[in-house]
């Protein structure tokens, strides 16, 4: 992803690159880049390397952009980093693979043409196709420091790009990357745009359509402010980490597969500008159609249907919200060649019993296996979307979809097909089970009137999702219900008390979560 590997990024020239011993440092910077030089290092001073400082690393035939952390001589012994050495981020590391005191030549990067583009974007300016696909370019060869990616983020933010400028973000995602091409006339997909926790529709979805017969490559993504992405909730039951030879080769076999997307290249960049939003905790309009078509378009999709739940407390607000950003897909869905229809549901409440990886993966199996506590709400979603997908597909007469998703799904193929993908992709397994619950009860008895999906999501984050895979919360009180005073509202589920107690205190802090009457 930051490997640099073409002639536009070269270092400036000098007459010797200077030279020192590379140590790896264990730290985890999250996939950015990071080295570590003394203050008093010779290199450091000569160089004029200050903190924050861009600096090109060249390890043998291996070259990489990584951002200057500056320790203070005093407060660091030597025996961590002496003055010839330069200490290097796990993500440095991992990409380099140097051996341990290899020795590295550090030099300044060229000056970058495409930061202007975005200083430019940050004044208003509308960015051309071609200004676009430079500024993807540099950034899929790791050439921005985050702060430059935190800067094009909120300069794109909000209403700030233009259809144009997405059409031309969604293309030169796409471009950057590698893309899948498939043997059939019809490739299908679908995607959630979130905001309601639990809505696990995707293992369901795959296995009905892929069970038809239809091909789904379906890649997805790990959470961003969620407690919980479909990537997340698949790594409980199967492995994820699919690169494209394995993608094919399951794709191939069973007709469908519900891979990581980040794990190769397909639109790489969208998993760089997703790591830096999940810092600043957004995920603007222009951002996310661009995402999301990009993914599909480069995993060889021809037909998409999204669905976008709508609700006080969603991701999506308001019909007239939904409407709005319904036309911006279908606006750069139309240019890119894709067939593509918005499907607007309910968002007013989580949907099944868990949220969490975990929890909704145990919820996708009641489903799958017609148990008699699976939850209703999820598997008429199922239904609904894999109908929709059969529709748009052409493969099925309108208005007849809805019947045949919902008998493969109760006749066991959908079932049966599940168990298939997951077993090409590694082996089906058992979700984890958190060691530590507890019940959220009501106070009071009354009848259950309003959801705050976003806080609920907090709560479960708080108590560990998605990193524990096993934490989040089963949702007990859906709207309309009646419930007693003591009744569970909710259980809390973490992997250590301090989790627990974190989650516990924010729930007594916002009383609003579950609204009785």
């Amino acid at each position: 992803m930051y490997l640099v590997n073409d002639t536009t990024t070269q270092a400036c020239p000098t007459l010797a690159a200077p030279a020192v011993r590379v140590r790896r440092l264990g730290i985890d910077t999250h996939q950015e880049p990071i080295i570590y030089m003394r203050r008093d290092c010779p290199v450091c001073r000569s160089e004029g390397f200050e903190a924050q400082s861009r600096i090109n690393i060249t390890v043998g035939e291996r070259t990489i952009i990584a951002t200057l952390n500056v320790v203070e001589p005093a407060l660091f012994p030597d025996e961590l980093l002496s003055l010839d050495e330069a200490g290097l981020s796990e993500a440095a590391w991992k990409l380099l693979e140097p051996r341990e005191g290899a020795h590295a030549e550090l030099s300044h990067p060229r000056p970058l043409e495409s930061l202007s583009h975005i200083r430019a974007k940050i004044y208003g300016k509308t960015l051309s196709a071609e200004q676009m696909h430079a500024i993807m370019r540099d950034m899929v060869h790791g050439r921005f420091a985050d702060v430059h990616l935190a800067g094009f983020l909120a300069a794109c933010a909000g209403d700030r790009m233009t259809n144009g400028e997405i059409v031309a973000l969604t293309q030169s995602m796409v471009d950057v990357g590698e893309q899948l091409s498939w043997n059939a006339d019809v490739v299908v997909d679908k995607h959630c745009v979130g905001g309601l926790p639990g809505n696990r529709t995707t293992p369901l979805v795959v296995s009905i359509v892929a069970a038809y017969g239809l091909t789904i490559p379906k890649t997805s993504s790990r959470a961003i402010t969620s407690p919980a992405g479909t990537a997340d909730a698949m790594a409980t039951l199967t492995d994820v980490d699919l690169d494209i030879a394995d993608i094919r080769r399951v794709v191939q076999r069973e007709g469908g597969c519900i891979a990581w997307g980040g794990a190769m290249r397909l639109s790489p960049v969208d998993d760089i500008l997703i790591r830096v939003e999940r810092a600043l905790d957004i995920d603007s309009e222009g951002q996310l159609v661009a995402s999301v078509l990009s993914k599909k378009i480069a995993a060889g999709s021809t037909h998409v249907i999204i669905d976008m739940p709508v609700g006080p407390t969603a991701k999506v607000r308001s019909p007239i919200a939904a409407q709005k950003l319904a036309r911006m897909f279908e606006a750069v869905a139309e240019p890119m060649g894709l067939n593509l229809k918005v499907v607007t549901t309910d968002g007013s409440q989580p949907i099944g019993h868990g949220i969490g990886p975990a929890l909704e993966a145990r919820d996708v199996l009641a489903v799958l296996q017609g148990q008699p506590d699976a939850p209703a709400d999820l598997h008429g979603r199922a239904v609904k979307l894999a109908a929709e997908i059969f529709e748009l597909s052409g493969k099925v007469a309108e208005g007849q979809g809805a019947e045949l998703a919902r008998q493969i799904l109760d006749d066991g193929r959908a079932w049966a097909k599940f168990q298939a993908i997951c077993e090409a992709q590694g082996g089906l397994h058992e979700p984890p089970v958190a060691a530590h619950q507890h019940d959220v009860v009501a106070e009071r008895a009354g009848t259950v009137v309003a959801v705050d999906n976003r806080r609920l999501a907090r709560a479960a984050k708080l108590a560990g999702a998605p990193e524990d895979p096993a934490a989040g919360l089963e949702f007990h009180a859906r709207l309309g219900t009646r419930v007693a005073k003591g009744e569970p509202l909710f259980t809390l589920h973490a992997e250590s008390p301090g989790e627990l107690d974190y989650a516990l205190a924010y729930v007594a802090e916002h009383d609003g979560i579950i609204t009785l009457e």
